[in-house]
């Protein structure tokens, strides 16, 4: 099969070449899936870069969430059938003509949907239930605050926090990105270059939950903007990781202050979080509530392009390779 490998281990976007190795085998309790497209993801990069490597006995090729068709199942496996359209979360090996995944990560791709809209949910959503909906406990009529908002994992949370009946606060870079958080149902969406976000999240009412990307650039703002009882769900640290935090100001507000990664936890644990998302989101999916927007596509031999165009960070929502 045709794969995305990373010249000399680690490198910049330039060192992705493609390269031939043998088709996978689905074992115990895996399918084989035939991958269509495959979502492109942050980690990826930093992947390719060396600063975040597969877990123990993950793939060394890149990509952490794919969808196509079950072409094998392995024994075990009841709950699918070959030819069965799937989404699914990796632990890597997307970038590829076909990956194995454990048959209880892997979603049913609703009938209206193509396999790259497909191809940009298992990651993204599974994030956003993870933290803003378990760690982050928002509930319908509260407010969530989501810097970053036109990222992939940003337009999703847009949506998802619509969808549950709670309403949004989006930052994001520059008028355009605004303009786009808005159009994808941010009830305020503010321009981080020239809006004071402080003062105008005050105004609006404050935030019940933040969805942090940012880190320590914006420690302070995200403590000034929750309410009492708030939550502050950390998932990257894009502007580094080293934050002051008041801590008497936490204890005041009585704020709990959280963060995950979702890539090396346990499958079983990715198992009930799928499940989770199974009950809870995905009928939103089906629905066309959640349908994050996919910026650009390249194909597979482009993905030293493709990553590129994600560094660039001029991209709202999603960038997807095809296979």
């Amino acid at each position: 099969m045709r794969v995305v490998e990373i010249m000399d281990g680690a490198g910049p976007a330039e060192s992705l070449v493609l390269a031939e190795r043998a088709d996978p085998v689905a074992g115990p309790g895996q399918i084989r899936i035939r991958v269509r497209a495959a979502g492109i993801n942050r980690p990826d990069i930093l992947q390719r870069l060396g600063r975040y490597p597969a877990p123990p006995g993950a793939s060394d090729i890149l990509g952490l969430e794919v969808a196509g068709e079950i072409d094998q199942i392995g024994p075990d496996v009841t709950a699918w059938s070959v030819g069965d359209r799937v989404c699914a979360l990796l632990g890597g090996g997307g970038y590829a003509g076909f990956a194995v995944v454990d048959a209880r990560h892997a979603l049913s791709v609703p009938a209206d949907m193509d396999f790259v809209q497909a191809a940009a949910l298992p990651e993204t959503v599974c994030t956003v239930f993870a933290n803003v909906f378990e760690s982050g406990a928002l509930k319908a009529g509260e407010t969530l605050l989501v810097h970053g908002a036109t990222s992939g994992i940003g337009v999703t949370a847009i949506q998802m926090a619509r969808a549950a009946g709670a309403r949004v606060i989006a930052t994001s870079r520059g008028s355009a990105k605004a303009e786009a958080a808005r159009g994808l149902g941010a009830d305020l969406s503010l321009d981080a270059s020239v809006d004071d976000m402080a003062a105008a999240i005050r105004t609006f009412g404050g935030a019940d939950v933040v969805l942090d990307m940012v880190g320590a650039d914006y420690a302070a703002l995200n403590q000034a903007a929750l309410n009492p009882f708030g939550r502050w769900v950390v998932i990257a640290t894009q502007s580094g990781a080293a934050a002051e935090v008041n801590l008497a100001g936490l204890m005041m507000k009585r704020i709990t202050l959280t963060g995950s990664t979702l890539r090396a936890r346990p499958a079983d644990e990715k198992a009930r979080l799928i499940a989770a998302v199974q009950a809870t989101a995905w009928p939103w999916v089906i629905s066309g509530a959640v349908r994050p927007p996919v910026e650009a596509t390249f194909p597979l031999e482009q993905a030293s392009t493709a990553h590129l165009r994600l560094e660039a960070g001029g991209h709202v929502g999603k960038i997807v390779l095809t296979t």
